[in-house]
């Protein structure tokens, strides 16, 4: 029995800890997706951004995030979690195997770093979203400072009255992979930030026109919405925590499937969407169509059926082209689409919950919804509010039409191409 259990032990914990990497690797992902999304003048102070923001969490989240979000059972449907510092240590070996077997399932199943490391990518991920809203105008160190606080703070207490087991959870709130507590949260701070920034110089006209600002790198973008396809089998199929019995094998088996069948349907129905609306077929619109299908299907990717979740995304690639739409005709300047993306699709995947998951109800998915948009928006708002008068957020006109690269990071991603500076590119 005892070699059973270190047997079990040893593949859950790799298990969580590979598909860790995966979502790690979702960070290049963003990090590709927006470099391509973005003007050639801007392109290396977005990767600086998306490098620099994973090792802010990565700290952040070590030094105080993780037991901000989990701090214990003591805190079990509480509203403010317990206040402590650095990660503790790991299982004792000897513990573990004592444990009777039919109560394995207690928690220490799994080493507590590898819980640690994967909890970790999820909150970078989260912080990436800011990134792509807020491109092409904002301060890199303002953005930074911002990282500080989210990473640290905002983001997990909200995580922690869901998967920390506070109120939300005690409500009946269903998240199974972070529609909300991680895709919604991170739009939720986009929006605040870029309400705050304003649009781009030159995005809308006086008279209500819509200026068009592409990207540099379509291959890179389309290269990062692949990358980002293929870290969310670890996002989702992580979240199941455990590998090493039939019952959860098939389930993660299950969870992959759902997982990108969401994607192609959100392909699929964004790509029709746009040549019905604009008579074309809008690559950027099919890139945010999958991505939108990954976020609807991550709040319950185990109980849908493979076309149940197809159909799910589907319309998560339906609503992200209308929502982008919508957000261009008011002004609100998101260049790659991030909070569409991840926060409508993000309130449309929680609500589609109720649809295959006999346990959600509408009320506790509103509840969960409305709260996390709140306490995100609100706390982001005033942190953006107060980076803008004691350093200011966003750049001068001059270092904007230069373009940011010049300005804050001294170089630029094509310095082999002519033309791109002070131009549209």
């Amino acid at each position: 029995m005892e070699a059973i259990l270190e047997t079990k032990y040893a593949l859950d914990t790799f298990y969580f800890l590979v598909t860790g990497a995966l979502v790690m690797w979702m960070a290049a992902g963003f990090a590709m997706l927006e470099a391509g999304m973005v003007r050639a003048k801007n392109t290396a102070e977005i990767l600086t951004k998306n490098i620099a923001l994973f090792a802010i969490a990565c700290i952040m989240y070590m030094v105080v995030g993780y037991n901000l979000m989990y701090p214990g059972d003591e805190y079990a449907g509480g509203y403010i979690p317990g206040l402590s510092f650095l990660l503790g240590g790991d299982n004792d070996p000897a513990q573990v195997l004592a444990q009777d077997p039919a109560a394995w399932y207690d928690g220490s199943y799994y080493s507590n770093l590898a819980d640690f490391f994967f909890q970790m990518v999820f909150v970078a991920t989260a912080m990436s979203i800011v990134s792509g809203a807020v491109a092409e105008r904002m301060k890199l160190w303002a953005f930074l400072a911002f990282a500080v606080v989210m990473t640290g703070f905002i983001y997990p207490i909200q995580g922690f009255w869901k998967w920390g087991g506070g109120f939300l959870d005690e409500a009946g709130f269903l998240d199974f992979a972070g529609s909300g507590v991680v895709h919604m949260t991170g739009a939720a701070a986009a929006l605040a930030g870029v309400l705050l920034l304003g649009p781009r110089k030159g995005k809308y006209g006086p008279n209500g026109e819509i200026n068009p600002m592409p990207g540099a790198n379509m291959p890179l973008a389309t290269l990062g919405t692949f990358i980002l396809w293929l870290g969310w089998f670890g996002f989702n199929g992580g979240s199941e925590l455990v590998l090493s019995n039939v019952a959860e094998a098939n389930a993660v088996a299950a969870i992959f499937v759902n997982t990108n069948m969401a994607a192609a349907g959100g392909v699929v129905a964004a790509l029709i969407t746009a040549r019905l609306m604009f008579g074309k077929a809008d690559l950027t619109m099919a890139l945010n169509g999958a991505l939108a299908g990954l976020v609807s299907i991550t709040a319950e990717p185990l109980t849908p059926s493979p076309l149940w979740a197809t159909m799910i995304g589907a319309l998560g690639g339906v609503l992200v082209v209308y929502s982008i739409v919508a957000l261009d005709k008011l002004k609100i300047d998101d260049p790659v689409g991030a909070i569409s993306v991840h926060g409508v699709a993000g309130i449309w995947g929680l609500l589609a919950v109720v649809l295959t998951n006999p346990d959600a109800t509408i009320g506790a998915q509103l509840l969960g919804i409305g709260v996390i948009l709140a306490w995100v928006f609100i706390t982001s708002f005033v942190v953006w509010l107060l980076l803008k008068a004691v350093m200011g957020i966003r750049v001068s006109e001059e270092e904007e039409f230069e373009g940011v690269d010049l300005a804050e990071c001294g170089l630029e991603a094509y310095p082999e191409f002519t033309g791109t500076r002070g131009s549209g590119l």
